[in-house]
């Protein structure tokens, strides 16, 4: 079978989208730190649908951590294949918005030198919630981490997103050319102003000018991104290339629901995203934390809680009744109180996410949403317990929420078996689980100890340790199926 290629494109079936440009006729108008399945889902498709009547805006892709990427589209033009699903549909669509992958620690100054291109007005990225090198407790630079502390030593040569950009910047500065609008993607609380004081204080431990030039100078425009997008299996990529009548090595798969907000902070020029059906608007936090805590919190529960039942997708764990009815519950009753969201219906987002939830075709597997749960908790529940809390409210479902939690990472299952956590503290939250034992009281004490993950005042709070502890012990004791359709039906 041949592969994917601009030279294959005009043989495709019809019914396949493809770019309404010539690729070769784009010009760089981005750089993207990041280039996985979300932002090749997600971002690389708006800018698809911009290029074909503004072909400035290109996408440089950068990986920070593996070539494998930038080898699997480098042999195909760049392009790559979107298959979106629902239910017994899949739609597919060819993408042409980007125009190279470089490898940052293969080259990093390439990737500088097309950061400090004067034509490069942007640079957004998607690198998890653990690629910005932070404390998720205080959203604050965590100058010990081992990425930023190798970045301090060779600061011109940087291999985390902080070192980046602020060397980049930096390089800009010297040689008068404007800054770019930093654009974060990715699930942070307040992204716009989280990154911009990590940059900040990253580059307050290189150079007091160049941190005062990030304070002052620098735009940092927050987003909200939303779309499900489960990682690529070798099936999807055999089902996919039978359908192309090509070889695709990467596609990406996806559902039909996208939505991205911005913070309209791009002092140099940016493209219409608005036409292609971005929201541009003022302040992003109301709707990030929306998503956050209704999406990406309930998600997180949902990952758990279903894995450790033995499902092994999102679908396979909503089509389960008690735990539909345990995220209905959640949703409804403990996180939309926490939020006022101009113009939004709560209400109609709930019910779209539970459809979304349950879409069969978008097989989510609980074990991929489960990764990195260090770093996601204290923004997709902590802080909704937080508020809660705050008003003297019940957190019932959100306490099982954190318990689940506590319990996956002990890395052994309901069986028995070894459970593979990945997340950047997943030895340390191994031993714990292995010293405290099997004791909800010794074992909750023992994680909310973790001062990274839930500061200081949640571990003296007996309205939130008590029901953390009662969840644990039921998990423990009755395991995951029995708790939820316990805690689903309110009989806890």
């Amino acid at each position: 079978m041949h592969r994917l290629s601009l030279r294959a494109l005009p043989d495709l079936d019809p019914q396949i989208r493809r770019p309404a440009y010539d690729s070769r006729m784009t010009a760089a108008g981005i750089v993207h730190l990041g280039v996985g399945a979300f932002h090749r889902a997600h971002q690389a498709v708006y800018l698809d649908d911009i290029l074909a009547d503004d072909p400035q805006w290109a996408i440089v892709g950068a990986s920070l951590r593996r070539a494998d990427m930038r080898d699997a589209l480098a042999a195909q033009d760049n392009l790559f294949t979107v298959a979106i699903r629902s239910g017994d549909e899949t739609k597919l669509r060819v993408v042409g918005s980007l125009k190279t992958i470089y490898v940052a620690p293969e080259d990093p100054e390439a990737l500088l030198t097309a950061m400090c291109d004067p034509a490069v007005r942007i640079v957004s990225m998607t690198v998890t919630e653990k690629g910005y090198c932070h404390d998720p407790a205080t959203g604050d630079l965590d100058p010990a981490h081992p990425d930023v502390a190798a970045d301090l030593v060779r600061p011109r040569a940087p291999i985390s997103t902080p070192g980046l950009l602020a060397e980049a910047l930096r390089r800009r500065r010297e040689a008068k050319i404007v800054p770019f609008t930093v654009m974060p993607c990715d699930n942070l609380p307040e992204n716009g102003p989280t990154v911009h004081r990590i940059v900040a204080q990253y580059a307050a431990l290189i150079d007091g000018g160049l941190a005062r030039f990030v304070e002052n100078d620098v735009a940092f425009a927050g987003t909200m991104v939303d779309r499900i997008v489960p990682a690529t299996s070798e099936a999807d990529i055999a089902e996919i290339s039978a359908k192309l009548g090509v070889e695709d090595a990467w596609p990406v798969m996806t559902e039909p629901f996208t939505q991205w907000v911005i913070e309209d902070r791009f002092p140099t020029g940016r493209p219409d995203f608005a036409a292609v059906g971005a929201e541009m608007v003022g302040d992003v936090e109301p709707f990030e934390r929306m998503k956050l805590r209704m999406l990406n919190g309930s998600h997180s529960t949902l990952a758990y809680l279903g894995y450790l039942a033995g499902y092994e997708t999102v679908a396979q764990t909503m089509a389960a009744p008690d735990f539909a009815r345990l995220i209905m519950g959640l949703m409804t009753e403990e996180v939309m109180p926490t939020l006022d969201v101009p113009g939004a219906d709560l209400g109609a987002y709930r019910d779209a996410l539970v459809r979304r939830f349950n879409n069969p075709a978008l097989k989510h597997r609980t074990w991929q949403i489960a990764m990195d749960g260090s770093q996601k908790l204290p923004q997709r529940l902590l802080g909704t317990v937080r508020d809660r809390l705050g008003a003297g409210a019940p957190i019932d479902r959100l306490a099982l929420g954190v318990a689940a939690w506590m319990r996956y990472v002990t890395a052994v299952d309901e069986k028995g078996a070894a459970i593979d956590v990945r997340d950047p503290m997943a030895d340390r939250l191994k031993a714990i689980g292995e010293v405290a034992g099997r004791d909800p009281e010794k074992l909750a004490a023992a994680y909310l100890g973790v001062e990274e993950i839930f500061g200081r005042d949640l571990a003296a709070s007996d309205d939130f340790v008590r029901p953390v502890v009662a969840a644990l012990a039921a998990l423990l004791d009755r395991g995951a199926a029995a708790t939820v359709s316990q805690y689903g039906r309110g009989g806890h």
